[in-house]
């Protein structure tokens, strides 16, 4: 790994291209970029979105990095290990009161030193907002208290993710991938060649500003990109039967570990545009696996194969 994060070098892994053989024909070939097996924890795109923010704090000596996230939060898991990794605190905001059952996910942050604080669900935005707008008006050279916000969104975030593609993408015609705070689909929208098609695939309901958000972030604000709505499966962290079972079968079949927040989505997504036609033969079809199963610890023990 590039930069200045430390992170046990026995523990990262080069990142791999697997081919998806089930969604592959004689006309159209399909590969997953497996983020997922970068790192046991740091996984996926959070070391991506991470790296040029925890840079700046350790190069300007702040002394404690907090975030925000909700009960099953990959970001602050991840956040937490870094942070413990490069001998800086962690903060927490998480968006669940103290009363709520403490997650497993919660659990590992805890153990990693993270500190957290409560701050329900009704008023987390607002509380949330205020915190960043206090970081964003302070001079950089006098943080203490160093603020990322949700999922890495920002300009550095969005650096970080455009770093996801590597030589071996270039092949491509089209790069697929899951959407929540939108961070990772900018940074890939600004590293894609101009003839790769990007597309995105929301998993929040009635995501109406997503698309703004995303802009917000891009070199160019005029770089094509699609967003497919029609696929979050009820909303954030929503699921259903029919995507489980799914999630097991590709397990199965391609021994691909999918969550049902982002992954799982994205793949049920793909699948039933292939079954569409919705892609152009001869199209060579990359879908980045943005790693992160945190959101299944919140299923029954055994409703998934892995």
């Amino acid at each position: 790994m590039k930069g200045s994060i430390r992170l046990d070098p026995m523990t990262i892994d080069p990142i791999t291209i697997d081919p998806i053989t089930s969604f592959s024909s004689s006309t159209i070939e399909s590969s997953i970029l497996r983020l997922d097996k970068l790192h046991p924890i740091v996984s996926g795109n959070k070391w991506f979105k991470l790296r040029y923010y925890m840079e700046e704090a350790i190069a300007h000596k702040a002394s404690t990095i907090a975030s925000f996230g909700g009960p099953y939060s990959n970001h602050l898991v991840a956040l937490a290990y870094a942070a413990k990794e490069n001998n800086i605190k962690s903060i927490g905001y998480v968006r669940a009161t103290k009363e709520d059952t403490l997650t497993p996910s919660l659990e590992e942050a805890l153990n990693y030193g993270m500190q957290l604080e409560f701050m329900g669900r009704t008023h987390f935005q607002e509380i949330k907002n205020d915190l960043l707008k206090t970081n964003l008006h302070s001079s950089i050279d006098t943080y203490s208290t160093y603020f990322i916000d949700e999922g890495g969104y920002g300009e550095l975030g969005a650096k970080g993710a455009a770093t996801i593609l590597n030589e071996h993408c270039k092949d491509y015609t089209t790069i697929i991938a899951a959407v929540g705070t939108g961070t990772m689909l900018a940074g890939l929208i600004n590293a894609a060649a101009p003839n790769q098609n990007v597309i995105g695939i929301p998993i929040l309901k009635n995501e109406a500003s997503i698309e703004t958000e995303i802009k917000n972030l891009l070199q160019d604000s005029a770089k094509p990109f699609t967003l497919l709505h029609n696929f979050h499966q009820g909303g954030y962290a929503k699921t259903n039967p029919a995507l489980i079972t799914f999630m097991n079968q590709l397990w199965e079949t391609e021994k691909i570990p999918s969550d049902i927040v982002y992954t799982g989505k994205l793949l049920f997504a793909v699948d039933s545009l292939l079954k569409e036609n919705y892609f152009k033969e001869g199209s060579k079809i990359l879908l980045i696996h943005s790693g992160g199963l945190q959101g299944n610890r919140s299923l029954p023990a055994g409703t998934l194969l892995y």
